[in-house]
């Protein structure tokens, strides 16, 4: 469900309204429209742990960076607010951010999104929202549709690549030594 605004809501307004509201998962188009996102399934809920379960033990294997969930959102370079199902942030970006920032939606757009096609979703939303994770920084994106068994990885300056869902996902490049098993 995505509202237009009525009202303009500040930063501060917006986390206020996410902190009284942390049964709801919200996000904020640059335009200002509220995006009110329902809750998932069951199976898309169990997938959703499988996958950030996987990117949080290889990053404590690693240190590399830093690992979060659906219920995080960043403050991309745009202006909006999002949520990816799990983010990736290279440890000295993370580290160069001040404790305000880390405490609020941090400025930034991970280094890797990845997100989950939900039966409640709409895929070219999604579609949409990976493009403007590339545009405002991120490296890698994986759009993972479990009912039509394909994966899209989105890369900066290049075309969004759709697969056949594969056994695993990996990327050596940005993520060393790590493959998603799907």
């Amino acid at each position: 469900l995505t509202l237009s605004p009525t009202l303009t809501l500040s930063d501060e307004q917006f986390v206020q309204l996410c902190q009284c509201n942390p049964d709801v998962r919200l996000e904020r188009t640059s335009a200002g429209d509220l995006v009110v996102m329902p809750p998932t399934g069951s199976d898309t809920g169990a997938y959703n742990t499988g996958i950030n379960a996987q990117l949080w033990f290889w990053n404590q294997q690693t240190q590399m960076g830093v690992v979060f969930d659906l219920s995080t959102g960043f403050r991309l370079p745009n202006g909006v607010v999002r949520s990816p199902d799990a983010a990736w942030i290279q440890r000295d970006r993370w580290d160069a951010l001040s404790e305000r920032d880390r405490q609020g939606f941090a400025p930034l757009c991970p280094d890797v999104v990845i997100e989950l096609v939900s039966s409640s979703d709409d895929v070219q939303l999604l579609r949409a929202k990976m493009q403007e994770y590339l545009d405002n920084g991120a490296r890698l994106g994986w759009l993972i549709h479990l009912s039509a068994q394909t994966a899209d990885i989105y890369r900066p300056e290049r075309s969004p690549q759709s697969v056949q869902l594969p056994a695993q996902l990996s990327d050596d490049q940005i993520l060393p030594g790590f493959a998603l098993s799907l």
